[in-house]
């Protein structure tokens, strides 16, 4: 169901890109990184057989990023990441989802016990990418000052590693948490839509031996940029992500998350203020990767207006603040009753 104001202004649609992508998936070889070093591209090692993924359907919406895991106080760990909360709330809006990520599941690394991700086998179609490692995080509260350390990284993410038919998405959403996506890779991609929540090409950390997270700015090639329909940052990232919010807003969509206070939509350089649907909050975790992925998906149908996509993803997002962890992720029938009340 698409859900219309009729009376809003709607989002400019780019035109469709005429490139073509390679379509092939490569294995071995060598790259560099954005940062100018050196990686290996391993063989990827799909979560399902290469001949079960070329015999489905392609996904609506591709998300790539590392499905991450975050070491608690007490020992244990608990699987996280943009790729893990926008891919499950994709898919419990009657999306089907693919997911492309990196790393090491269902089995202990570094003396700890990463989850398996096949609890998430009947919602998602997840291709992982070789890796030593997962990409770990430790979240350390002072107050409201979020110190947070990555001991591990998964290493970067080959985008040839995306099977021909999985290009074919109507979304795609890059999700990096930790640098993991090379920004010249995307112009191999032909989405009919393109999104990011870019908040892991801020992160930087020493990655030889792993320690605290600082912030940079960010720094995109403007062929990425022109090449995005919208970005999705949160009210703490703006400082860093000002120049590519404006550009983006100015020519498609941008939308700024203000936790409590909502969104706040830019499309065609307006800006519209949207508020929160008052819920009751047991968690925030992932908020912000539920909202991009209701908006991106509400967004890319070029009959629906920018603020209506606002006020959708606004209720899948608050809608998820009700239960701990990314199964909180609401149906989009209880979307609808929200937006009906």
């Amino acid at each position: 169901m698409t859900l219309t104001d009729g009376g809003d202004e709607r989002p400019e649609q780019s035109a469709a890109d005429d490139r073509r992508p390679t379509g092939s998936t490569r294995r071995g070889g060598r790259g560099r990184s954005r940062r100018g070093q050196e990686w290996t591209r391993d063989p990827i090692r799909p979560h399902q057989h290469r001949e079960g993924l070329q015999l489905q359907r392609a996904p609506d919406y591709l998300i790539v990023g590392h499905i991450c895991a975050d070491l608690l106080p007490d020992g244990k760990v608990v699987l996280g990441g943009t790729a893990l909360y926008s891919g499950l709330a994709a898919a419990r809006l009657g999306w089907r989802v693919g997911v492309l990520t990196r790393g090491v599941f269902g089995r202990e690394v570094h003396g700890v016990k990463v989850p398996s991700l096949d609890r998430y086998a009947d919602e998602l179609s997840i291709i992982c990418q070789d890796a030593d490692e997962t990409t770990t995080f430790i979240n350390e509260y002072h107050g409201d000052q979020r110190i947070q350390t990555m001991p591990h990284w998964a290493g970067p993410i080959d985008l040839n590693g995306i099977p021909p038919h999985w290009r074919r998405a109507k979304v795609v959403h890059l999700g990096p948490v930790a640098d993991e996506i090379e920004p010249r890779q995307v112009s191999s991609l032909q989405a009919g839509f393109l999104g990011a929540t870019p908040q892991g090409w801020m992160r930087q950390w020493p990655r030889k031996t792993g320690g605290r997270v600082t912030h940079v700015p960010l720094r995109l090639p403007p062929s990425l940029i022109s090449q995005l329909d919208s970005v999705v940052v949160s009210i703490g990232e703006l400082p860093y992500t000002r120049e590519v919010v404006d550009r983006v807003g100015e020519r498609r969509l941008a939308a700024i998350t203000l936790d409590e206070n909502g969104a706040r939509i830019i499309y065609g350089g307006q800006q519209a203020e949207l508020p929160a649907f008052p819920i009751q909050v047991r968690d925030q975790t992932g908020a912000g990767d539920v909202f991009a992925a209701a908006f991106f998906i509400k967004a890319s149908d070029r009959t629906v207006s920018a603020k209506t996509a606002g006020r959708f993803a606004n209720a899948v997002a608050a809608l998820s603040l009700r239960e701990v962890g990314p199964n909180g992720a609401p149906q989009l029938a209880e979307v609808q009753a929200l937006l009906e009340e």
